[in-house]
């Protein structure tokens, strides 16, 4: 049986162990939010690159329409997950939902391209028997996404024009609400064409249509590198807020456990108190009685 010393101990280790976890929950719901604006900031400049595509795509649809869709040969993967723990099922989730998926492609193992994003969902993804060529950590915060998306951006061109890989697809984990996410896709390249005939059919807003003097190939190909920018831009705000929602709910969890276990130590702990308390007083009770027996 433990002593009240020892369950003292186990209380306070559990009210220390308790406290952290609500700190964790607390930055965890706070960078939710900071990744939430990150999405919501690449709203205006998504649609200034529609709005360009838009005009370019006047003239080049008919064009573009006339080429043939290229069958998937060589295919480049870009997944993301993460680099620390604590984030419950989101890379096994997102590393499964990749894997079935590329498996459904065709395309055979040795000619995928894999990049992770996260060194926690490419050890499931080399599990799993594919490998990974490329991995790149996470970042701490929305600062550290711009360099990073730049530097997925030339691992693509140099697999595209050195490797021949002609399809790029992205998986990363969408945030929806609360601690709610889903594995999700998007065919990075080559660019979706129902999305860019979409594009083109939409109605001017004004009156006046832009013109451009540059030549068109040269405006397309730049805002092409822009719609990667921003799709890759998303894919990494998505998948941290889809980690810290998955971390805010193993937190709560881990809470909800934490003060089950301290209401537990201290009931067991005033039961003993009180166990002790009474021996002590029987012991005093069976005193009294021998020092009268010996009066007697």
């Amino acid at each position: 049986m433990q002593t009240t010393e020892s369950l003292k101990r186990r209380m306070k280790s559990a009210g220390d162990l308790l406290s952290v976890v609500k700190t964790m929950k607390a930055l965890a719901a706070v960078s939710i939010r900071q990744y939430q604006k990150a999405v919501e900031s690449l709203t205006d400049y998504n649609r200034t690159v529609e709005m360009g595509l838009q005009i370019v795509l006047k003239e080049r649809m008919g064009a573009m329409l006339q080429r043939k869709t290229s069958t998937m040969k060589r295919l480049g993967v870009i997944v993301f997950g993460s680099d620390q723990g604590l984030c419950g099922q989101l890379n096994e989730q997102i590393s499964v939902f990749t894997l079935d998926y590329i498996k459904k492609t065709g395309v055979k193992k040795e000619n995928r391209k894999v990049l992770s994003v996260g060194a926690r969902v490419a050890d499931y993804v080399e599990d799993a028997g594919q490998s990974v060529h490329e991995l790149m950590g996470t970042p701490a915060s929305t600062s550290g996404i711009t360099p990073l998306v730049q530097e997925i951006i030339m691992i693509i061109d140099e697999w595209h024009f050195q490797h021949n890989v002609d399809h790029f697809l992205l998986f990363y984990n969408k945030y929806v609400s609360g601690a709610i996410y889903h594995p999700h896709m998007v065919q990075l390249l080559p660019v979706n064409r129902d999305w860019l005939k979409e594009i083109a059919k939409k109605k001017w807003e004004s009156k006046s249509l832009p013109i451009f003097r540059m030549d068109g190939d040269q405006i397309f190909s730049s805002l092409i590198r822009e719609y990667l920018f921003v799709s890759l831009y998303r894919a990494f705000a998505e998948s941290l807020a889809s980690e810290n929602a998955s971390r805010l709910a193993s937190m709560q969890n881990a809470e909800k456990n934490i003060e089950e276990q301290l209401q537990d130590l201290h009931v067991q702990f005033h039961r003993t108190r009180q166990m002790t308390i009474t021996e002590e007083l029987l012991d005093i009770v069976a005193g009294f009685e021998a020092m009268q027996e010996e009066a007697t």
